[in-house]
């Protein structure tokens, strides 16, 4: 097989959209890339990240491939879990404290700072809606997250998740209230549940 048809057979597994990173796995020169997008083939959309020109851009994917440290959550993850109806005009995602997101980022994603001993805490991988894999907070944590930034978020959509979350059959109320002990809203959260059950 030659270079050609292995960033074929790439482009197709990742559903339309390849990185560098993926050239450099499978012993690729970054040239071939070049030699695409020279022909049409290839579009780059952000740095190290590349779709096919009949693709539509998994922008969701794109970001986390650039920025690793970015998790998608709060009113993004509510959405992606199913707690909200609303289709988030920006993406909500939580790196850890310190980490440098570049302003043009920025300006398209909402971002939340948490202490880097609690920003996995909760992650899990899931697949975008063009079926790439990203990760995102589970429910439990994405409970947590909102509760702890409420001044932050629309309180219908706040209302509306708490509300699914407890109709739910895979309700975990202790992995919640363990959650909601490390964020320290645990009151608040109780608070909540009490209205609610």
């Amino acid at each position: 097989m030659n270079n050609l048809e292995k960033i074929e057979k790439l482009i197709k597994e990742k559903n339309g959209t390849i990185l560098t990173a993926d050239l450099e796995k499978n012993d690729i020169p970054r040239t071939c890339l070049a030699g695409l997008v020279a022909e049409g083939k290839l579009e780059k959309v952000g740095r190290g990240v590349y779709i096919a020109s009949d693709a539509i851009k998994d922008e969701m994917y794109a970001l986390q491939s650039r920025y690793p440290k970015l998790i998608y959550s709060h009113e993004t993850a509510l959405f992606l879990h199913a707690l909200s109806d609303r289709t988030p005009f920006e993406y909500s995602a939580t790196v850890p404290s310190g980490y440098k997101v570049v302003d043009k980022i920025s300006e398209r994603v909402k971002t939340y700072y948490i202490k880097k001993e609690l920003h996995s805490l909760g992650m899990l991988d899931m697949a975008s809606s063009f079926g790439n894999p990203i990760r995102v907070y589970n429910i439990e944590r994405t409970i947590c997250d909102c509760v702890r930034s409420r001044n932050r978020i629309d309180v219908q959509i706040l209302n509306d998740a708490l509300k699914r979350y407890v109709r739910l059959k895979s309700t975990d109320f202790g992995l919640l209230m363990d959650y909601a002990k490390n964020f320290k809203v645990d009151k608040v959260i109780k608070n909540y549940l009490e209205v609610l059950l």
